[in-house]
């Protein structure tokens, strides 16, 4: 405890100085516990379930998330559809530059520029299946969720369809699978 000497006439007295701060950092520690176990308790449960998905990889992304204070399901659930989001501009981004390079394979191009208008389309779709989470509408929002994680397998897909080729999205891919795997996990949870 934090305390301030105050000088009397007299004598010298020991007072407490912001005791109420004590009881905040207590109830901060609590707090991040409680969503570090709901992180845990989730992404233990999804992995059981998806053998596609890694329990590590489910809680890193969700201890990494913005504000990742969670204190129930349903705002963990939020936050792993805004990391799909977040992702997939990231990998629509990434692609335009790659999409620069002249000196790349013509097949690889080709790719490249499918896997571009698939993370083009799944943006608003991912604005909409957020909408629909936050409405309860699980269903709806699953379907969409659904259709993401069916983009970046396509987008995968379509660099193997040759023989020798490397997809220089493979990471981002299959980070944009598992977190949609991690949020339909969660409203299947939900239902």
């Amino acid at each position: 405890m934090i305390t301030l000497k105050i000088q009397s006439s007299s004598q010298e007295k020991m007072k407490p100085l912001f005791s109420g701060l004590n009881f905040f950092f207590l109830y901060i520690l609590s707090h991040g516990a409680a969503a570090n176990k709901l992180i845990h308790d989730t992404c233990k449960e999804s992995a059981l379930k998806d053998p596609n998905l890694s329990y590590e990889f489910c809680v890193n992304s969700l201890e990494s998330a913005p504000h990742s204070h969670w204190t129930n399901l349903h705002e963990l659930g939020m936050a792993s559809i805004k990391l799909i989001r977040n992702n997939a501009t990231d990998t629509r981004i990434y692609t335009k530059e790659l999409l620069k390079n002249e000196e790349l394979d013509q097949f690889v191009k080709v790719c490249l520029a499918d896997c571009f208008d698939l993370y083009s389309d799944a943006i608003p779709t991912l604005k909409q299946a957020a909408k629909d989470y936050n409405s309860k509408h699980y269903v709806d929002a699953n379907i969409k969720v659904g259709s993401i994680m069916d983009a970046s397998s396509t987008c995968e897909d379509g660099f193997e369809e040759k023989e020798g080729v490397v997809s220089p999205l493979k990471k981002r891919n299959n980070d944009v699978f598992q977190l949609s795997a991690i949020a339909l996990s969660i409203i299947k949870m939900l239902q």
